[in-house]
């Protein structure tokens, strides 16, 4: 048993936490002092209500008495609040393994989570991420998911994944940090472009279309960044972008089905409640497709319907008159 600092209480990291807790010690952290003492008094976050925390998890007070015991810190903010998560980590234990549970990238820089994590963490600290098809609320209650752990590190991401597995959540180990993070930023994107897609009501057949070249997308910049095709055919490719795709739970599928409904993307975003980083990662993953050529045209489609630039239905209409090519073609 290892002692765990979950640190962020959204959906996600009050759903890690109620799955970690039925093998591990963990603390779990709101950086809102009201929402620290609501999850003490009531025992249920507001963003995950259905499931009551365990008596295994500690809702904890002092971030830096959390960090100070733990074994490991598991970030499961927005990506938005990473840097200031893994400092936090930093001050007080700068030796302390990390994994995130982020997807995304942070917009100003443009910058995966590795990234931000070889900026702030010392060096040689073990770290990597924490991905796959994964909704929090199935997580909470139980359900089988299986995800993947990925490390430059092979021996910290075996250790960890080893540690954290358990019968109905699966963990298995990769070193493809980057290919793992780049199906979780751009699975969101392309959720988004399915919704549009389903709300325009044009079939399963033109769902099953849009995925799959979707993943031919996402393959194209894993590989340029350094990533490997495989990873994006496992579970933190094609299994989360399938999942996000298609199931109810999906916010980022929900702003798309919005969007094509004609709301504007302002209403959208006040009345969702939750963070929805296929909105933020659009812009981001266009502008590093076009620092290293890779042809995205699924993901530029999204980006004009969030900047007000196209409707959704001229957007999808522009998608279906895209010039045929060979399916294997790099665009």
């Amino acid at each position: 048993m290892g002692r765990l600092a979950l640190i962020g209480a959204g959906a996600w990291g009050t759903g890690l936490a109620i799955a970690f807790s039925r093998a591990h010690a963990v603390g779990l952290w709101a950086r809102s002092p009201a929402q620290r003492a609501a999850l003490a008094a009531t025992r249920r976050s507001a963003y995950l209500p259905e499931v009551e925390l365990p008596s295994a998890v500690q809702v904890a007070e002092e971030l830096p008495t959390l960090i100070a015991e733990a074994d490991l810190a598991i970030v499961a903010t927005p990506t938005a609040g990473l840097r200031e998560a893994l400092e936090s980590v930093r001050a007080v234990r700068p030796d302390l393994p990390v994994l995130w549970a982020c997807k995304g990238l942070e917009r100003e820089e443009a910058l995966f989570p590795h990234a931000i994590a070889a900026m702030v963490m010392a060096p040689g600290v073990p770290r990597g991420v924490l991905s796959g098809p994964s909704f929090a609320l199935e997580v909470a209650r139980g359900l089988p998911t299986a995800l993947t752990l990925a490390s430059h590190d092979e021996a910290f991401a075996r250790h960890w994944a080893r540690s954290l597995h358990q019968r109905t959540l699966r963990v298995y180990f990769s070193t493809d940090l980057v290919g793992v993070e780049v199906g979780g930023a751009v699975k969101n994107v392309l959720a988004i472009a399915t919704g549009i897609c389903d709300a325009l009501a044009l079939g399963n057949n033109a769902r099953a279309a849009l995925i799959t070249r979707g993943l031919a997308e996402m393959t194209r910049l894993a590989l340029a960044l350094g990533g490997d095709a495989q990873t994006c055919m496992g579970l933190a490719g094609a299994g989360d972008l399938i999942l996000t795709c298609t199931g109810d739970l999906s916010r980022n599928r929900r702003v798309g089905l919005a969007l094509g409904a004609g709301q504007s993307l302002a209403d959208i975003l006040a009345s969702l409640g939750h963070v929805a980083e296929g909105v933020s990662a659009a812009r981001s993953v266009e502008r590093i497709a076009r620092l290293h050529q890779v042809d995205m045209p699924i993901t530029s489609a999204v980006c004009r319907v969030l900047d007000g630039s196209v409707s959704a239905a001229a957007a999808a209409r522009q998608l279906l008159e895209r010039d045929p090519r060979g399916e294997s073609s790099p665009d």
